[in-house]
């Protein structure tokens, strides 16, 4: 189930007319109202969000459904005008887990969603082993749990979102290891790298260091090519 919060019927009707086409279940909510209330009936497994609406905007939207324990794991996908460097950097820090701008192409929202739906299911306990599952995965300062997806810096709990966690899973999967702005698109957001979408993992990256504070060091930029992490195990 996917909610699209947009006030402008013709996108609304668009977006849940191409996702239906897809066998997704869709409702469309025109204000942050009736959003809130229909939140009240059932929870979605993906939000679409527009910023600017006439009541509440999109941010306060997404801050609001990431401070409560029911929605904060759930993914976030920012649809909005406000396409600036500016702008995305808000979403992505406010806990966004992707960000198109308008105009879109159908296809690229379609592309996305279907990417966001792989990940979630890659991460459900049915596709993790048991070992992944009984314990954290410790590097550093860092500790990650798969299960409760609850990440810690120096044993205090930092709050990140859906893609920043894969991130940081994929990292630590690959130490020492660089992996290329195309690698990373296509492994944790599951499209093709367009030469354009540098601007993402950058982001991405941006606020993963921020939120992981002294540890955020241990992700390298390596220039020219991509990133890579690594960290000393004597400090294990």
């Amino acid at each position: 189930m996917i909610y699209l919060v947009e006030d402008d019927a013709g996108i609304r009707e668009l977006v849940c007319y191409a996702l239906r086409s897809q066998e997704y279940e869709c409702v469309g909510f025109e204000d942050a109202a009736s959003f809130w209330s229909g939140l009240e009936n059932s929870l979605p497994d993906l939000f679409i969000l527009d910023i600017m609406l006439p009541d509440e905007s999109g941010l306060e939207i997404l801050a609001k459904l990431k401070a409560s324990e029911k929605t904060a794991a759930l993914p976030v996908l920012m649809l909005t005008a406000m396409g600036s460097e500016l702008d995305r950097v808000k979403g992505l820090d406010a806990g966004a887990d992707d960000y198109m701008s308008k105009p879109f192409s159908v296809l690229e929202l379609l592309a996305r969603v279907r990417a966001l739906f792989r990940r979630i299911n890659s991460f459900s306990p049915q596709h993790e082993s048991n070992e992944e599952t009984t314990g954290d995965i410790v590097a550093g300062g860092l500790s990650l749990n798969l299960k409760t997806r609850e990440v810690k810096v120096n044993g205090n709990a930092t709050a990140i979102t859906f893609k920043e966690f894969e991130l940081l899973y994929h990292f630590l999967q690959h130490k020492n290891m660089v992996q290329t702005r195309e690698q990373l698109l296509t492994h944790i957001w599951g499209y093709e790298y367009d030469g354009t979408s540098n601007r993402t993992v950058d982001m991405h990256i941006k606020t993963l260091r921020q939120k992981l504070g002294p540890c955020g060091d241990m992700i390298k930029t390596i220039r020219g090519v991509g990133y890579k992490i690594t960290w000393d195990e004597e400090s294990l």
